[in-house]
Formats: C-alpha cells, sequence, structure tokens
C-alpha cells in the first residue's frame, strides 16, 4: 500500500512542475507584451504633438429695438424711415453692430514624419488632419518634452482630409512610415494623441477591417477601421504597429454620443504620404483623371453581362474626349484589375486612379462581352469639374430601385436636366417600386417635399423617410408629373 501511495506521488510531480511551467510561461508572454507596448511609447512620443489651433470669425449681433416711444410707437415705420433713415434705431428688423471676430479654439495631433529628399534641412515637417487646422490662423505645437512652436501650414487636402505644417528646427526624431498595404486584420495597433486635450495618450487595439470606403467622411476614401479607442482630439495622431512603424493617421470615430464606441476610422499612411509629398513640394495635390463613370456590380448586373464570379466593376458612362474614351473604354465594360492588381470596389479603384501621376500609362484589364482584355491608358490630369471615376448609380434594397445622377447625357436620353432630380435607371420585378407602378427612366424629383439633386440626395433623404415606414415621391414620366406613395 505504502509504494502504492509512493508512485502516485511521483506520477504528481511532473504535473505539478507542468503546471507551474505553464504559468510562468504564461507571465513571460503578457510581460513581452507588455513590454513591445512600452518599448513602441517610448519610440513614438517625442515624435507626436499636441496641436492647439486659434481662428478667428465674424460674429454679427443686431441692436435690440429701441424706439423712444417704447414698444407702442405712434409713427409708423415708413415716417421714421422718411426723417431719420434706416439707421433710426426703431426700425424692423433692426440695425447691424460692427461686425466683432469671435474667438475660437480648436485641438488635435499630429506626428513628425520623414519626406523625401530635397527638402529644406532646418524643417520639421509634422503631418495631421485638414479638419484639424484648415481655418487656422495660429497653430501652436507643443511636444513630449514641453517645448513650444508655432507652425504654419505647408499644405492642404480637403478631399483626403490630409494636411502637413512645418516648425522652423530640425531637432526632433522622425516616424518611421510603414506600408499599409502588408497590414493584416487582427493584427496589434497603437493609437498615439491627445484625446480631450489629455496629452500624448497611447490606446491599443487591433485592425478590426481593411478598404473601408463610400463611409461618407472624405471624398477620397480607403480607410483602416480599428477598434484602438481614438476619440476628439486623436484626429491627425499616428496609428502604428509593434514595429513602431505609422500605418495610419487616426481620423475619425464612429458614434452616436460623440465618445468612443469601438469603432475607429485611419486613413492609410500610403495613401497620406503620397499626398503629403505633394503638399510640401508644390502646396497641392495633383490627381489622375480617367473619364468614367462606375457602378458596383451587383448579382444581377454580373448575371446580366456574363460574369460568373462577380469580380469588377461596371463602367456606366465615358466622358467625350476623355483619357478613357481615347484609350477605346466603352459604356458596358466591366473593369477586373488596374496595374495588374483585382479590382472588385468603386472607391478603391477611384483612389487608385488620383493616386496615378497625370501622363503616366496604366494597364486597365477589362472584360468586354464575355472576353479579357489588356487597355493601356494615358492618365490624364483631373481639374475640379472633370470625373475621375464616379460612382454612379445608388440602389435601395427594400424598394427594389436603382437611380442616377442625372449627367448631361442622361438629360438628353431623358428630357430632363441636369442637377435637378435622379433618374431610375432599374426597378426589381415585385417590389413596393414596381407594384407602384414605377418605370425605368422615371425621373424621382422629390423625397417627402424636398428636391433632389443627386443619388447621393436621394438615398440620405430615403433614410430619412425610412423611420415612418413612408414616403412620398414626386415623379416625372414624359411631361407629366406626379406623386407616388410607397409604405412597407
Amino acid at each position: 500500500m505504502k509504494h502504492i501511495r509512493v508512485f502516485r506521488f511521483l506520477l504528481l510531480v511532473p504535473l505539478i512542475f507542468s503546471t507551474a511551467y505553464a504559468k510562468e510561461d504564461g507571465f513571460k508572454s503578457l510581460r513581452q507584451t507588455s513590454s513591445s507596448f512600452a518599448t513602441v511609447a517610448k519610440t513614438v512620443s517625442p515624435s507626436v504633438v499636441f496641436i492647439q489651433v486659434e481662428s478667428f470669425t465674424d460674429d454679427t449681433a443686431t441692436v435690440p429695438f429701441q424706439s423712444p416711444f417704447g414698444e407702442q410707437t405712434p409713427l409708423n415705420e415708413e415716417f421714421l424711415r422718411r426723417f431719420f433713415g434706416e439707421s433710426y434705431p426703431g426700425l424692423k428688423p433692426g440695425r447691424k453692430k460692427p461686425q466683432k471676430q469671435r474667438r475660437t479654439l480648436g485641438q488635435g495631433s499630429g506626428f513628425v514624419f520623414k519626406v523625401k529628399d530635397g527638402v529644406l534641412s532646418d524643417t520639421t515637417y509634422i503631418m495631421t488632419n485638414n479638419h484639424v487646422v484648415k481655418d487656422a490662423e495660429k497653430i501652436r505645437v507643443t511636444f513630449k518634452d514641453g517645448r513650444v512652436f508655432n507652425a504654419k501650414v505647408t499644405g492642404r487636402d480637403p478631399q483626403s482630409d490630409i494636411a502637413v505644417i512645418e516648425i522652423q528646427t530640425d531637432d526632433f526624431p522622425v516616424l518611421e512610415l510603414g506600408d499599409s498595404s502588408s497590414l493584416e486584420v487582427g493584427e496589434w495597433v497603437v493609437a498615439m494623441g491627445n484625446p480631450f486635450g489629455l496629452s500624448h495618450t497611447m490606446t491599443a487595439g487591433i485592425v478590426s477591417a481593411k478598404g473601408r470606403t463610400s463611409i461618407g467622411i472624405n471624398d477620397y476614401e480607403d480607410f483602416i477601421q480599428t477598434d484602438a479607442a481614438i476619440n476628439p482630439g486623436n484626429s491627425g495622431g499616428p496609428l502604428v504597429n509593434l514595429d513602431s512603424q505609422v500605418i495610419g493617421i487616426n481620423t475619425a470615430i464612429f458614434s452616436r454620443s460623440g465618445g468612443y464606441m469601438g469603432i475607429g476610422f485611419a486613413i492609410p499612411i500610403n495613401m497620406a504620404k503620397e499626398i503629403a509629398n505633394q503638399l510640401i513640394g508644390g502646396g497641392e495635390v495633383t490627381r489622375g483623371h480617367l473619364g468614367v463613370v462606375i457602378q458596383n456590380l451587383t448579382s444581377e448586373l454580373a448575371e446580366s453581362f456574363n460574369i460568373k464570379n462577380k469580380q469588377g466593376i461596371l463602367i456606366s458612362e465615358v466622358a467625350e474626349d476623355s483619357p478613357a474614351a481615347n484609350a477605346g473604354l466603352r459604356q458596358g465594360d466591366i473593369i477586373i484589375a488596374y496595374r495588374g492588381e483585382p479590382i472588385n470596389d468603386i472607391g478603391n479603384f477611384r483612389n487608385k486612379v488620383a493616386l496615378t501621376p497625370p501622363g503616366k500609362q496604366e494597364e486597365i484589364t477589362i472584360v468586354r462581352e464575355g472576353k479579357r482584355l489588356d487597355v493601356m491608358v494615358s492618365i490624364g490630369k483631373r481639374s475640379d469639374d472633370q470625373v475621375i471615376a464616379k460612382a454612379s448609380a445608388k440602389s435601395t434594397e427594400q424598394f427594389g430601385l436603382t437611380v442616377q445622377t442625372i449627367t448631361q447625357s442622361l438629360a438628353r436620353k431623358f428630357n430632363a436636366t441636369a442637377g435637378e432630380g435622379v433618374v431610375v435607371t432599374q426597378v426589381k420585378p415585385g417590389s413596393i417600386s414596381a407594384l407602384a407602378g414605377i418605370k425605368t427612366g422615371a425621373v424621382v424629383l422629390q423625397v417627402d417635399r424636398k428636391p433632389l439633386k443627386n443619388a447621393d440626395d436621394f438615398i440620405r433623404e430615403i433614410k430619412r423617410a425610412s423611420k415612418n415606414k413612408r414616403v412620398l415621391l414626386l415623379l416625372r414620366t414624359g411631361n407629366a408629373q406626379h406623386y407616388v406613395v410607397l409604405r412597407w
């Protein structure tokens, strides 16, 4: 019996030691992770700045009515106007005081970054968001060590929400810019910034998604989505990986309350650095121009165009004398690759074209009538009134209705006016729109009596109306206008 007890004890000894070792290994792993975050904080913090912005806006006040007769003046306004002029204080709506400038303060974050060769050696460049400094009269940046500098704007790009500011010193370390295209969903990332004015705050999380477009924040979007806490004041700060490389710029949060709710968005550094270098080199951004209107390839469209795997985006219009037209691209072509890289999203395609230098020859792979073709296009230079690669059609699944902004060609085709309403390009059979008698080619002028200018207006107003489970549409078919009520 004694031998049996000894034997059992000897069997337990390895188990006890293995449990102890496993526990120690777990603690060791946690210590290594903690040490990695601490290293990132020490490396990154000296290059992150707290940005304070001072701006001034005109504030016009109206002098209250001060008739010498009080509120019940026995003299009418015409009499007072004739003998005392428009400046008489008893006249409605009152006279305006001279404009005063109202001082407003804003704040955000930024970081020192390494720029391409050939710039001033005594200047430190700081990357941030355009919305942080767009109305700035005075900019002050504060570093981790307490040093404060006055800064000026080097260049801004509202369409991507990127800005570069500069200070006259070269005494601060720069952050290494990483490769945001190699970033993986699930990878650890760290957000640095000054949320709510709390200087040099670090939060950690993971990359929860990539390639977020059509969020509606910027004109050009390809956001990294993260659950690292991003709050007001974090805007412009760096999102870095565990190698202390910047892989994004903290830009926005998804919030119903104004605070952090687990979803933040950062601009990929690959996009940001291209724009930043252009701002430093010339003070503005030059974007590529293709001249097509595009839309996502739905299952129904893919079937109609005999596309089995639903890869690609559809060209719904080609502008006359555009680079696309000159290269032979046609309406109905399916773009499946750009520069050999697969294309499945209109936002991603717009970004790629926009960041292509004008004059450069690029290969676009298309499918036309079931055949795969490679087309070389000489990218043009975009002006403000040109189309790069615009998303055209907007659909509402619940209504079975697809609409499109009225272009000049569509205006001629449907006897419509560009900027007045949207044209119905598709009605799903059996949908509430089809049952209400709406047909392809009809022009939707109003949603709940609110005039429409484009497809984005239509989607916005439809979303508002959806709360009531009912929407009133004003349609024009041919030369006749009529209202239609959709209920669901």
